[in-house]
């Protein structure tokens, strides 16, 4: 298998066995090839196996067909590949802050001493210095975000999934993320795949946006972003950003339709 991808997905596919004991095909088959340091975002109609697919990835759900490739190597099965972080932050409300972010360190088995010096500076120069020693709950939605996300990067993986991160978040707070994940993302030079419902955010952010269609889901399209990096949010106002975007929405506009009439046909 050749290595000039990160990461492939080659015909990956997920069928469950419904209430009436009949197969549903929930997923796929799904092929893409991720490039090393790429930002990758994935869009598509509500129920079309985006978390799914993230669950596969990361080795949580096994798949029915197909194989996933990093680095060259067979993965699907395996846990501990990729960093991967919901929507919701999981931050343990008994932990500190500073506590929550060397968490995965913890579990490779990193001396807490070791780990705490890894993350404070991390803490201090992405906005959390004077909250380290703070618990979750005293925190904001998006200082708990920033919290969650310096997790998954110290959890040390090449390849990080993040599940809509900022769904949660007012519009004010979720434009400041979205600054603040680029940021991240051009220091630690990661291969990201982002879930997102918002196509603004999906080619704002992104190298590559994938579409996904109607369950089972499948790409439908695969839109290159040639816009210039380092982005600022004057850029969706340019007019290569909204043609962009208003060809990606013509797209998950039938797929969203197509949704509708596959939940009203039951």
């Amino acid at each position: 298998m050749m290595n000039a991808y990160k990461m492939e997905l080659e015909n990956v596919s997920k069928t469950y066995l419904g209430a009436d004991g009949k197969p549903v095909n929930a997923l796929g088959p799904i092929h893409m090839q991720i490039p090393n340091h790429r930002f990758i975002s994935i869009v598509g109609p509500s129920g079309c196996g985006k978390s799914t697919l993230f669950n596969i990835i990361s080795g949580l759900v096994e798949t029915s067909e197909g194989a996933i490739y990093v680095g060259g190597n067979r993965v699907d099965g395996l846990t501990g590949i990729t960093g991967y972080m919901l929507q919701k932050d999981l931050l343990l409300p008994w932990r500190t802050i500073l506590d929550n972010v060397i968490l995965g360190l913890e579990i490779e088995g990193v001396p807490k001493k070791e780990a705490k010096a890894k993350a404070l500076p991390l803490l201090y120069k992405y906005g959390l210095k004077g909250f380290e020693h703070h618990y979750p709950a005293q925190l904001s939605g998006g200082m708990r975000q920033r919290a969650a996300l310096l997790r998954t990067i110290m959890y040390d993986r090449e390849i990080i999934l993040l599940d809509e991160p900022f769904g949660a978040l007012d519009a004010q707070t979720r434009a400041m993320m979205q600054e603040w994940l680029l940021d991240l993302w051009d220091d630690f030079q990661k291969t990201i795949l982002f879930v997102t419902h918002d196509m603004e955010e999906a080619i704002y952010l992104s190298d590559e946006v994938y579409i996904m269609t109607s369950r089972p889901g499948t790409i439908k399209r695969h839109l290159m972003i040639d816009l210039p990096r380092p982005r600022k949010p004057q850029i969706i106002t340019s007019p290569q950003f909204i043609e962009l975007k208003e060809e990606a929405l013509r797209t998950l506009s039938e797929e969203t339709m197509r949704a509708y009439q596959q939940e009203a046909a039951g």
